[in-house]
């Protein structure tokens, strides 16, 4: 059997992260009440006939708050019974949640007449911190469109080619914001640019041009050997303190060219070295 908890701030997309699982063959049930968690799992185990052995399940703001204090003993109690439970949690900066909600008019399950929706979306973050702590991938929707997020639910949840930790090697751009739910973090702006090469700009790091351009500069042939080197070093021993995912987040100005360049070289090496090394680029869309 394989669970799914989805847990995040309303307004992040937990709805779009269920309908995802669903068309994926996941059995999927919105506002669980925490406390069931571990009698849902007990029949799940019982009953396979006539429960699907993919479950998903959503536990968010709505429940009661009594129950998301007691959500790591409960999670404790269902991975006891030997069950693969990966805890996703979703979020976005505050600025976008309130935008998302004017735009819905959608009401926020904490708000009232004596608490505004910037106070709820604030007191929202605390109350779910429990499950937050606990989750074995974070997921920054901020930037994401719903499309944008079924893509990246299915690349990090639905296609790891096989067991164990699951690596993620991400291109970025600073000007659109650092990445949150990054667990590494390399700025690769102090890289000559392509960008002030007008016969570079149209194209990106994956560009013949744009390749050629790079590899023919020192630094950038440094900063290449010194990060896989550290990440050669340093990403089995996280792998080996049995995380679930593990997030690179490479970023130059635009993310575009440096970055991109840069993240696709790394990809290609550790995937000779690594099982589930997976790629993808923020801005290339």
């Amino acid at each position: 059997m394989r669970l799914i908890i989805v847990s995040g701030r309303s307004g992040s997309g937990k709805s779009t992260a269920l309908d995802v699982l669903e068309d994926n063959g996941f059995y999927c049930i919105d506002n669980l009440p925490a406390g069931l968690l571990p009698e849902l799992s007990e029949r799940a185990l019982l009953h396979t006939e006539s429960l699907q052995p993919s479950v998903a399940v959503s536990i968010d703001a709505r429940n009661l708050p009594s129950q998301i204090q007691r959500f790591p003993e409960l999670l404790e109690q269902v991975r006891a019974r030997h069950i693969q439970c990966d805890v996703l949690y979703l979020d976005a900066a505050d600025n976008t949640l309130l935008k998302r909600f004017s735009e819905t008019r959608r009401r926020h399950p904490l708000t009232s007449e004596s608490r505004s929706l910037a106070e709820a979306i604030h007191d929202e973050e605390l109350l779910l911190a429990p499950i937050a702590d606990l989750a074995d991938l974070k997921i920054d929707t901020t930037h994401l469109n719903l499309y944008q997020l079924g893509d990246m639910i299915k690349l990090r949840l639905l296609e790891q080619p096989a067991a164990g930790t699951a690596f993620l090697i991400e291109s970025f751009g600073f000007k659109r914001g650092m990445p949150v739910d990054a667990d590494l973090v390399f700025d690769v702006r102090c890289l000559p640019n392509p960008y002030w090469k007008a016969e570079l700009r149209p194209f990106t790091g994956r560009d013949q041009a744009v390749i050629d351009y790079l590899s023919a500069h020192t630094e950038v042939e440094e900063f290449y050997q010194d990060t896989f080197a550290y990440l050669d070093k340093w990403l089995p021993r996280l792998a080996a303190g049995n995380r679930a995912y593990v997030t690179v987040a490479i970023g130059c100005t635009g993310g575009q060219h440096r970055s991109v360049y840069l993240v696709e070289r790394l990809g290609r090496e550790l995937k000779g070295r690594l099982r589930n090394i997976q790629v993808r680029h923020r801005e290339l869309v």
